[in-house]
């Protein structure tokens, strides 16, 4: 169509079964692997739902992301270029620094326009959600996490609401030896990023310190940011048994202009462009957030451990947005947001049975958020008045058990429950009149979700588990912040009417090592919900919501590491999702009223994803806790993607083209480390999209002014130095 980049979205229409036959040749047979393979993939533990276990033997869907490829994606700065390798996880990288990345698991929080939703955000123990759903990745320290972990399917329910899937990330604790640690990256589009870093243990004392900026022009117009982040975690060993952790996190962003989405005729003529109403407008957001919260762990004896949480913290944020026919000058959006809660927690094992073993815990969350939401009218980039003042809150009270029994040799049997308590409210602190009543409201949301799972250990090589559980999603204040008054009226009131989407999973997977230097993860799964929570009405940048349908979300997914030496190794993941509306539906978006059919796809959802990766040492890969070898590393990735939509109802029309096509893209990564006197140097390289494909990178689901693209960078190259210096 000529709606679409000239060169764009060209990609072989067999572009996932290229890959499919390139994973077969990077992963030959086991039985050659077990013959030839020098070096033994490492184990590591995990949140198993949330009891922590063995990643193979866990009975759900956990993926993990390594230091050293956090290390290996670069700059380190969105958590989207690390989670592509994660089966069932679309992670879509805005290039857009003032809506963060788009992150969905298994489909949930696919319809965020900004931030993430639908899906819990963990750092060291503390929530990176508020108790409504809500939360921002961009506050995550790469520069000095030591993992990152994905749990999907029924056991993420564990964690309450908006929990269809969660990522949990852990800073890096001080060694033995007290380092000092720099980076510099420069690259394409005036990027450069800068960190340093300070571990240090004294005593039982360990300390690290983390500093990093950010900065880019961009690729886009009106789409240049500069920001900064202190992460630090400090970890006392109080006592033998007792350990306590301190975590201190600021992030600092004076702006990130917007260069809002693009229409297909737009993005045809000129991908890089912002539209006028973006400079117009001088579109653009602030924020500014701190948090601290304090751990504590303590072993009562080798069949009991406590632990307890406390966090504090306060974020800012206010942007700017575009002038639109309803308002024609633009608008603003401030909110100043503080937020705390305590987590308790009990774990243990005891002899059921008849001397069988049972692993469990309980435990208690308490949340509580609230933030002065203001807007008003706002002229070339500039506050004219306020029409809106309210306070908004949003708490939780949930209580969870789990426990895993084990039935003899060979099977294992998760049971586990949440109670959840979710309250939202709204304060309208404007003055009332007839034409603007008063908007302030509130609601409560009750859910128990049950999950129910059986672990057969058919060899000691060989798993297979099958899990059903039930979860639920509460509207976010955000989505609660305009009720539908007419047909085509937004009005700025808390709507009390939404109701919580509740969802149904079932889950049927396998674990299985063929050979020490092999592993294998197959899942099937399929997610039915009801009441989910879509667009009503969407104009002049505010959009109302509604209860309307159900869904249906099946698919499989597959996940394959291979280490077929000490200086080889390779990697692959696949996704296959098919996400559909169960019934039919109406919405008022783009000025008239669409009818969603039943079977339409879910927007922002790829059907298939691919990814691989090949990587290769000079030195050969050092093992896990280890520092990386000295010499030559250099990888190559292919990230796949099928075709995907950005609207509920599937328009592919002239003038509502929403159909964002697929495509394939190949990475590179070269490094070489040296040892000078007692420093370590590195030297990266990396291009990305190195034949210089056209792509959409995200969407924009339903946006209003048929907005709904955003493209992805031309090929582009970033070069760093790295160093650590024992102090």
């Amino acid at each position: 169509m000529n709606h679409l980049p000239r060169n764009s979205f060209h990609t072989t229409p067999n572009a996932l079964t290229v890959g499919a036959l390139l994973c077969l040749s990077v992963f030959p047979s086991a039985r050659l692997h077990a013959q030839t393979s020098t070096t033994h993939l490492n184990e590591v533990v995990v949140q198993s739902g949330r009891l922590e276990q063995k990643q193979f033997d866990a009975p759900a869907s956990v993926y993990t992301i390594d230091a050293n490829t956090l290390r290996n994606s670069g700059p380190q700065v969105n958590l989207s270029d690390v989670l592509n390798g994660a089966p069932g996880v679309v992670a879509l990288n805005r290039n857009n620094y003032a809506q963060d990345v788009q992150i969905s698991i298994r489909g949930f929080g696919a319809r965020s326009a900004f931030g993430i939703r639908g899906i819990r955000l963990i750092t060291d123990g503390i929530p990176g959600s508020m108790p409504d759903g809500q939360g921002q990745a961009s506050t995550v320290s790469m520069t000095s996490a030591d993992r990152v972990e994905v749990l999907t399917g029924p056991l993420a329910q564990l964690y309450g609401n908006a929990s269809g899937g969660v990522i949990q990330t852990f800073t890096r604790e001080a060694g033995d030896t007290p380092e000092a640690q720099m980076q510099m990256y420069t690259g394409a589009y005036g990027m450069s990023r800068t960190d340093w870093q300070i571990s240090q243990r004294s005593g039982n004392v360990g300390m690290v310190a983390d500093y990093s900026t950010f900065a880019i022009e961009g690729y886009r117009s009106n789409s240049d940011t500069r920001r900064q982040q202190l992460n630090s975690v400090i970890t006392v060993d109080a006592k033998p048994d007792t350990r306590i952790k301190f975590i201190i996190n600021v992030f600092d962003m004076p702006y990130a202009k917007d260069a809002l989405g693009l229409t297909a005729t737009q993005l045809a003529a000129n991908p890089a462009q912002a539209v006028s109403s973006a400079l117009e407008g001088r579109t653009r957001k602030t924020v500014k957030q701190e948090q601290t919260g304090v751990v504590v762990e303590h072993t009562v004896n080798s069949d009991l451990k406590l632990q307890g949480r406390v966090y504090g913290g306060n974020r800012s944020n206010l942007q700017y947005q575009a002038a639109t026919t309803t308002n024609p000058t633009g608008a603003w959006t401030g909110l100043s947001r503080q937020f705390e809660g305590l987590g308790l927690q009990a774990t243990g094992k005891v002899q059921v049975f008849d001397s069988q073993r049972m692993n469990w815990v309980v435990g208690t969350d308490i949340d509580h958020a609230q933030e002065q939401r203001q807007g008003g009218n706002a002229a070339g980039g500039e506050k004219t008045d306020t029409t809106r003042n309210e306070l908004n809150e949003a708490s939780n009270r949930d209580y969870y058990a789990q426990a895993n029994w084990s039935l003899g040799e060979r099977y294992t049997l998760t049971t586990g429950a949440r109670q959840s308590n979710v309250t939202l409210k709204s304060r309208d602190d404007m003055p009332f009149t007839v034409a603007d009543p008063d908007g302030s409201g509130s609601v409560k949301y009750k859910a128990t979700s049950p999950i129910l799972g059986l672990t057969w250990h058919a060899q000691d090589n060989l798993n297979v588990y099958i899990n059903q559980g039930q979860g639920f999603e509460t509207p976010t204040m955000s989505e609660s912040a305009y009720t539908l008054t007419a047909p085509t009226t937004i009005k700025g009131q808390f709507n009390p009417n939404l109701l919580a989407s509740r969802s149904k999973h079932l889950e049927l997977g396998t674990k299985w090592m063929p050979s020490a230097s092999t592993r294998i993860d197959a899942s099937w799964f399929q997610i039915q919900t009801e009441n989910e929570i879509v667009t009503a009405r969407s104009s002049g940048g505010k959009t109302a919501y509604a209860n309307a349908s159900g869904t249906t979300r099946d698919g499989f997914e597959f996940a394959l590491r291979q280490q077929h030496s000490s200086h080889w190794r390779s990697q692959a993941s696949a996704t296959f999702m098919n996400a559909t509306y169960d019934n039919s539906f109406s919405n008022f978006v783009n000025g008239s009223t669409n009818n969603v059919l039943a079977g339409n796809t879910l927007p922002a959802i790829p059907k298939r994803q691919l990814f691989t990766s090949l990587q290769w040492s000079e030195k050969g890969f050092a093992a896990a806790g280890q520092k990386p070898s000295l010499g030559f590393e250099a990888g190559l990735d292919l990230i796949a993607r099928s075709s995907m939509w950005a609207n509920d109802t599937n328009s592919s029309t002239a003038s509502d083209y929403a159909l964002a096509p697929g495509f394939s893209q190949w990475n590179a990564r070269l490094r070489q480390r040296h040892q000078i006197g007692v420093a370590r140097v590195e030297a990266y390289v990396g291009v990305d999209n190195l034949t210089n494909k056209d792509t959409i990178s995200s969407v924009i689901v339903n946006q209003s002014s048929k907005q709904y693209f955003e493209p992805g960078l031309p090929r582009s190259w970033v070069m760093g130095l790295i160093s650590q210096i024992p102090l």
